[in-house]
């Protein structure tokens, strides 16, 4: 049997697991295509209360988790040495999935053109303007680069923590728990306040995770229902091309990097993580979905120290599903303007990609919102885009749910990865006998 159907199974075999999840998932789909919103406002003012609601409940508990399992997974790993090896091991594989991830992005938006048939949207004059304003405008991308990696030192660690700015906090906590680290016992005490912090947290997501199935059923009908069909007919091969670079990324890069890296097995690990694929799916905020991957991964026998070490961390700063987004997407924008995509310029998108999407909270929509990073960079704004971004903003929140799910897994695949070189990995537990015995 083929890997890649191996994995399908794996995951059909999770969703049957989590069936009460699945059944939110289709009944979601069939109520937002039976019921549009245009037709049912006061249905879907019910659904977005119900699910803004599931999402607030477990984004409430993101900040408490990243902060302790970063302080946890450093303190776990006490040598330094060791702490030297981990976040490299983890820079490494992070840095080739998504060099891998833009990379497909690009050839897939320069290969099926999906800007191309939209252009009849567009203004000649405006776009004549626009092609201007990108060769006199190019320059900025320097000062914009510059003040990206400033905001993202933290001043004031608790405005940013206050402010929910995810970025900062992760290095201000980096650091403190590197500092405990070599403070020895006398920040015992401190640690294990953290370890508290961190069980009570997931204790709290045990809870929250009963919300689950009604939630992810409201989040998923508001997004079917409203999104029109109409529009598909301009924006038809920006879809085929972002679909067909997640396919490629999930069904290919992946597997290729458990096997060339580690000896885990791509459907068993697939299937581990089943479940916080749907809840990825269903919120389309990898943020909110941070307690179950840790979750599933401990259950599968990734050890905690990888596990509250490295998927915090990729959680806010590895974003392949969103930096494929933003890279299909500035690129439908040239291509829909009429902008000549010269090589250098193509550089440039992929990596203010990678920074853009490394800046992106796990929130539902974040990774659109930044992509005026990548736009800034090439001496464009939202606003000068005005019609071409409001296509994209139209199947925003339904292809957020894909892409998360790249994000998610990846974190994942990172994570098994290092547990395996590390000899942190129970591959009994990773086989499921022992989780089933015990469901």
């Amino acid at each position: 049997m083929g890997i890649y159907m191996q994995v399908i199974i794996a995951v059909l075999l999770g969703f049957k697991r989590n069936w009460h999840i699945f059944m939110g998932l289709i009944l979601g789909i069939l109520v937002g295509w039976k019921f549009p919103q245009e037709n049912f406002e006061s249905l879907y003012t019910v659904l977005n209360f119900i699910g803004e609601g599931f999402i607030n409940v477990i984004q409430m508990v993101v900040l408490p988790l990243v902060i302790s399992a970063i302080i946890i997974g450093i303190s776990n790993i006490g040598d330094s040495k060791q702490l030297t090896k981990f976040g490299s091991k983890m820079l490494l594989y992070y840095g080739i999935i998504t060099i891998c991830a833009v990379s497909i992005a690009a050839a897939a938006a320069i290969l099926l053109q999906p800007g191309v048939s939209a252009r009849e949207l567009i203004n000649n004059d405006i776009a004549h303007h626009i092609q201007e304003y990108v060769t006199n405008a190019i320059q900025y991308q320097k000062e914009n680069l510059t003040q990206i990696f400033m905001d993202i030192i933290p001043k004031n660690p608790f405005e940013a923590l206050a402010t929910g700015k995810m970025i900062p906090v992760i290095i201000f906590t980096s650091i403190f728990a590197v500092a405990l680290t070599r403070a020895g016992e006398i920040s015992r005490p401190l640690v294990s306040l953290f370890e508290s912090i961190f069980a009570a947290t997931m204790k709290v997501t045990d809870w929250i995770m009963y919300l689950a199935a009604p939630g992810i059923f409201a989040l998923t009908a508001t997004a079917v229902g409203s999104f029109g069909l109409d529009v598909f007919a301009n924006i038809s091969k920006y879809i085929l091309a972002f679909c067909a670079a997640i396919a490629i990324q999930f069904f290919i890069v992946y597997p290729l990097m458990l096997k060339i890296f580690s000896k885990v097995p791509v459907g068993k690990l697939f299937g581990a993580i089943s479940e916080a694929i749907m809840v990825a799916f269903g919120t389309a905020s990898s943020s909110a979905t941070l307690p179950l991957t840790i979750t599933c991964c401990e259950k599968r026998g990734i050890s905690n120290r990888i596990c509250s070490f490295v998927l915090p961390l990729g959680a806010t700063l590895n974003m392949d599903g969103t930096a494929i987004m933003q890279v299909i997407a500035v690129i439908f924008l040239t291509q829909m303007y009429g902008i000549e995509l010269t090589p250098l310029l193509l550089v440039e998108i992929a990596v203010l990609a990678i920074v853009a999407s490394s800046t992106s909270a796990g929130i539902p929509g974040a990774g659109l919102i930044t992509i005026a990073l990548v736009l800034n960079g090439i001496g464009l704004t939202p606003e000068q885009l005005v019609i071409g971004f409001s296509l994209l903003f139209t199947l925003e929140r339904f292809l957020d749910m894909f892409r998360t799910i790249l994000n998610v897994t990846s974190d994942a695949v990172v994570a098994a990865i290092i547990a395996d070189n590390e000899n942190e990995l129970d591959y009994e537990l990773l086989c499921g006998k022992q989780v089933e015995q015990k469901m």
